[in-house]
């Protein structure tokens, strides 16, 4: 092991879905739902929490996933979210659900958010992120600085929006607000220069943290 590697965890560790799941898990052992598991997310994440169980799910099983990703999972959902048809999904089975940027690009988000708080274990937790209201002040940029970047995004949620959908149906809200990782603000600006020296674009996400683009919301089961 590199004398580098608890450094290089530890950063990777600041990205806010990791740094929810470690604040809870540490660790141990725990049954994952990651919905919206394209871009290696199965990788990237058993990497980081080798006592994971992770299932995916997405509208389609290759976005950007390849045969590695899907040695890390144990299972797999296929599945159009709008549907509502969570029958295949197990209820009171998973300890965590991740749902990162994906209820942006769904009419009904809430009613998807409703459909998969039963799937939670008593006293499971779920973490939601999605570009929030201040998101259509700021510049347009590549990569999604400003909502209307990404043609694929179809509604804007709120904190208090969700709070309320959460609240009626008996789960415990444990916080919520701006997405504010400070370590990726004080970041800012060696991630820019280590995009251009590596000849990389600076996309819009490099600025997420310092200019507010994302909410969250963290929920435990009310079971």
């Amino acid at each position: 092991m590199s004398l580098l590697s608890p450094l290089v965890n530890w950063i990777k560790r600041q990205n806010p879905k990791f740094a929810f799941l470690h604040s809870h898990f540490g660790d141990r052992p725990f049954v994952l739902l990651d919905i919206g598991a394209g871009n290696s997310s199965a990788s990237k994440t058993t990497n980081q929490f080798p006592q994971c169980t992770y299932y995916g799910l997405d509208l389609h099983k290759d976005y950007n996933n390849n045969n590695s990703d899907f040695v890390c999972m144990k299972g797999f959902f296929e599945m159009n979210l709008t549907k509502l048809e969570f029958d295949s999904i197990p209820n009171n089975f998973f300890d965590a659900i991740l749902i990162v940027h994906v209820i942006e690009h769904l009419h009904n988000g809430t009613d998807v958010l409703k459909g998969m708080l039963p799937k939670l274990k008593p006293g499971g937790v779920l973490y939601v992120e999605y570009p929030g209201p201040r998101s259509l002040k700021l510049p347009h940029m590549k990569g999604s600085l400003n909502f209307n970047d990404d043609p694929t995004h179809v509604r804007l949620y709120s904190v208090r929006e969700l709070k309320v959908v959460f609240e009626e149906v008996g789960a415990t809200v444990l916080k919520g607000g701006t997405r504010r990782s400070w370590f990726y603000v004080f970041a800012t600006p060696a991630r820019i220069i280590l995009r251009m020296l590596r000849g990389k674009p600076v996309t819009g996400n490099v600025f997420w943290d310092l200019l507010g683009f994302a909410e969250y919301v963290e929920v435990r089961s009310g079971k």
